[in-house]
């Protein structure tokens, strides 16, 4: 049957209804989001999983047709991101830029860190830079949206330009503003980084698995994001998936921690495990130690303020660090406590590539813990002795 001109302007040449409409666009959008999570952010930007080259291009394809975003800059501007998380050089960075910045205007952010091309050249090494990167992708990224235009209204007429609206919001609203604004104001923690990075939920399927953003940070290089039994990361389902079929390959997955029985004192192994995985060392330290000790003298914090225990006050402000100290200068034993956590959180920062002087620091650490009496405190320098990474295993 053949269709008029105003049947194909007002439904293309699909003449599809809204039930199909609408499962164009959640098509759309989502093969958008794992572009983003899967190509963009857990192979180019962190390398921990590689894909057929085929599908490697197709992910590349799509992401230019649909965002003109150009992955050597999306790579480099994440990077940085990592490397100055949470300073003034962060590209995006509610504590710097304020949440509503970053929640509503992360495409001018993101058009900002693109202007830096110093730190393009510095951070986005490793992506491709082919012909068709050269001569296609990189200085015609705004034909791609173009085309994906020319698509829809083809395939769908008048509505088909209102689903390239909805796609071309989707990546600037989810990712840049959800993902960069509230993946660092609200949510829970898993791991107590040096940054204010959150899950917002346990779930992370509408985005990707991006949702999972505290397991992210906490290990970077991990093509996983749950991390957690009763969490869930459809990205990394989708990559189980592929590597079945040999269309992915994963790199890097964060380690696991074994604890040893019976270790009088730290060896290379507990060394090793606490540079791996020590977010997770410092968040069992407050759990074990320090939110014990709160339910034992029943001492009762506002939130922010126990937080400050958890993370040494670094995002408290200078009313609040002025009560927080105050607070643990009438109470000594959580003084003591709130001292012990920062030199522990000194030794595993301590970037010296010297083993021996840093494994003498932690073994300082651990019998000077010992020698408080502080039961809580002495438990957990036993447990931490013990520390070591499980053998590698992709699970």
């Amino acid at each position: 049957m053949s269709l008029s001109l105003i049947d194909l302007i007002a439904g293309g040449l699909t003449q599809a209804g809204l039930g199909e409409l609408l499962i164009a666009l959640l098509v759309f959008t989502q093969l958008t989001i794992f572009s983003v999570t899967l190509y963009l952010h857990r192979s180019m930007a962190h390398r921990a999983v590689d894909f057929h080259p085929v599908l490697a291009h197709f992910f590349r394809f799509w992401t230019w047709l649909t965002t003109s975003m150009i992955t050597r800059e999306w790579a480099a501007i994440h990077r940085k991101h990592h490397a100055k998380c949470e300073t003034e050089e962060d590209p995006h960075s509610p504590q710097f830029k304020g949440i509503d910045t970053v929640m509503w205007r992360g495409v001018e952010l993101y058009r900002d860190a693109r202007a830096q091309r110093e730190d393009i050249e510095k951070y986005g090494k490793g992506c491709p830079d082919d012909w068709i990167e050269r001569h296609l992708y990189t200085p015609h990224a705004t034909m791609g949206p173009v085309v994906m235009l020319a698509i829809n209204a083809a395939l769908f007429g008048l509505w088909g330009v209102a689903l390239w609206a909805v796609q071309m919001l989707w990546i600037p609203f989810w990712a840049a503003g959800v993902v960069n604004g509230l993946g660092h104001w609200w949510g829970y923690r898993n791991f107590e980084t040096t940054d204010t990075a959150t899950n917002l939920t346990p779930w992370g399927f509408w985005i990707g698995g991006e949702e999972l953003h505290n397991n992210h940070h906490a290990f970077p290089s991990s093509a996983k994001f749950a991390l957690r039994k009763w969490e869930f990361d459809i990205g990394w389902s989708a990559i189980k998936l592929l590597e079945k079929v040999r269309l992915a390959k994963v790199l890097r997955v964060a380690p696991t921690l074994d604890v040893r029985p019976n270790i009088a004192i730290p060896d290379g192994e507990t060394l090793k495990a606490l540079l791996a995985i020590r977010f997770q060392a410092m968040t069992d330290y407050y759990r074990s130690v320090t939110l014990p000790s709160l339910r034992e003298a029943k001492f009762k914090l506002p939130r922010a303020m126990r937080h400050g225990l958890a993370d040494g006050g670094r995002w408290l402000d200078d009313d609040k660090r002025a009560k927080l100290q105050a607070w643990l200068a009438e109470r000594p034993k959580m003084a003591t406590l709130a001292d012990f956590r920062q030199r522990l959180a000194q030794v595993l920062d301590d970037r010296s590539h010297d083993a021996q002087a840093t494994l003498a620091k932690l073994h300082a650490w651990c019998t000077e813990a010992e020698a408080t009496g502080i039961h809580a405190l002495q438990e957990f320098s036993a447990r931490l002795k013990g520390y070591a990474i499980v053998p590698a295993r992709v699970a």
